[in-house]
C-alpha cells in the first residue's frame, strides 16, 4: 500500500487545502477454497460525506456497471487502471487539464480531481461547473467557491 500513500500524497499536493476533500484506497482480501483475490475499494469524501465510491457507487450507474461486469469483478478489478488514470492526471500538464479527454475514465473521476484541482481559480471552475453534470463534481465546486467567497470576506 505505499504506492498508493506516495500518490495519494502527490494528489493531495494539487487538491484545494481550503476543504474537507480526502481520497482513500484499501484492498480487502478475499479467501476462498478457490484462491484469494484483493477486493478493491476506493473512495472520496467531502466534509465526511461519501460523493464517489468504487465499486458500490459505481454499480448504481448502469453505464459503469456493465463495463464492470464486463471485467468478471471481483476476480478481476479496477484498482490498476484508477490509479493509472490518477497518475496521468498528476502528470497532465496544468494547461492542458481542462480540455484533455482522459478516454480511460470509466468511473467519473476526472472532472471531481478537476474540482477539487487548487491550480484552477474561479474563473476556471465556472468554466468546469457549466461544462459537467457529474454530482460529485459539482458539489466540489461549489464548496470551492463558497469557500472562496467566505475568504474574501474574512
Amino acid at each position: 500500500m505505499s504506492q498508493w500513500s506516495k500518490l495519494q500524497k502527490q494528489l493531495y499536493n494539487l487538491i484545494s487545502s481550503e476543504m474537507d476533500l480526502q481520497i482513500h484506497c484499501v484492498v480487502y482480501r478475499m479467501q476462498s477454497q478457490r484462491g484469494s483475490a484483493g477486493l478493491p475499494r476506493y473512495w472520496i469524501t467531502l466534509e465526511r460525506e461519501i460523493i464517489w465510491e468504487y465499486p458500490k457507487l459505481i454499480f448504481k450507474q448502469p453505464q459503469l456497471g456493465k463495463y464492470i461486469h464486463k471485467k468478471a469483478y471481483p476476480h478481476t478489478t479496477d484498482i490498476c487502471d484508477i490509479s493509472n488514470l490518477i497518475r496521468e492526471y498528476i502528470d497532465t500538464p496544468i494547461e492542458d487539464l481542462l480540455e484533455k479527454e482522459f478516454v480511460n475514465d470509466y468511473w467519473g473521476l476526472i472532472n471531481i480531481l478537476r474540482a477539487a484541482d487548487r491550480r484552477f481559480g474561479r474563473r476556471r471552475l465556472g468554466l468546469l461547473k457549466k461544462k459537467i453534470g457529474n454530482k460529485a463534481a459539482r458539489k466540489v465546486i461549489l464548496k470551492r467557491m463558497q469557500t472562496d467567497v467566505i475568504e474574501r470576506t474574512a
